[in-house]
């Protein structure tokens, strides 16, 4: 049997919840990295820094739950989505926004420390915002990456579309707070797998037929992904929960070694991570 991880997935308990880890074990998959959703997505509306500790909390019950009640491992990567300075800027003044991410990031930390969760996440918006809220934004991933720097947990970012010139920035932050570029994992990577590697950075590709192509020709350096929302409102999206283990099965049925998915699916997220994909 092969492992087959879906490297960030969510699962929300107003939608498909834990259905959506089955449909994902029956179609072949073994792990998911189920990273948190925003406040909002819970009903929460952030006044403090312990508002994300709730988030947290009921993310990693939501692991637990698809550890308990199906066949699929999963682990838990708990951070704080761009879009939520976005929404505290709008209630506080700009630097208080910053200053309780800030304190949300150390509550992740705290989890990560303490053997509840494996990595974090933080990054910067993919949508027009201020200088301002962009300098600020710059700040807090790079006080994310110092505080896995501490620990040495790798972590997964969302940021804009990637340019070669971006990556060189990100992996400049990321030498500068201490954390080697392997630790980073841009999430909703496209499959130019030759500039991350050129970076070090490590790159998260959806689960495409197409950008499996273009990446399968520069190499097996890239983990998958779908970024599945689990939202009834947008069914299916980004990809659905089967995407990674019937695409993996397509492309070995199309003559790609299984070598370069036990590498996909195993030996990259076992490295990165620091965790064991056991089957």
């Amino acid at each position: 049997m092969m492992p087959i991880t879906d490297d960030h997935m969510h699962i929300d308990l107003k939608g498909l919840g834990i259905t959506a880890a089955e449909q994902f074990q029956r179609a072949g998959g073994t792990h998911i990295f189920l990273v948190s959703k925003t406040a909002q997505s819970f009903g929460i509306e952030v006044t403090s820094p312990d508002d994300f500790k709730s988030v947290f909390e009921q993310t990693i019950r939501i692991v637990e739950m698809v550890n308990e009640q199906t066949e699929v491992t999963a682990f838990p990567i708990l951070g704080i989505h761009p879009v939520e300075l976005t929404r505290l800027a709008k209630r506080f003044e700009l630097d208080k926004a910053k200053q309780v991410i800030y304190r949300g990031l150390e509550i992740a930390i705290d989890f990560v420390k303490e053997g509840h969760a494996i990595a974090i996440k933080t990054g910067r918006p993919h949508y027009e915002v201020s200088d301002a809220e962009w300098y600020a934004s710059n700040e807090i991933m790079s006080y994310g990456m110092k505080l896995a720097s501490e620990v040495g947990c790798a972590v997964q970012l969302h940021t804009e579309s990637t340019t070669p010139e971006g990556l060189t920035e990100i992996a400049k932050m990321a030498s500068n707070a201490g954390l080697t570029p392997d630790k980073i994992v841009k999430h909703y990577s496209p499959p130019m797998i030759s500039a991350y590697q050129s970076t070090g950075i490590f790159p998260s590709i959806l689960a495409s037929e197409d950008a499996l192509n273009v990446a399968l020709s520069q190499g097996d350096r890239f983990m998958m992904e779908t970024d599945y929302i689990d939202d009834f409102d947008r069914p299916g999206v980004v990809l659905g929960p089967k995407t990674v283990p019937r695409r993996t099965k397509q492309f070995i049925k199309k003559g790609i070694d299984e070598d370069v998915f036990w590498a996909i699916h195993k030996d990259h997220p076992e490295k990165v991570y620091g965790v064991m994909i056991d089957i």
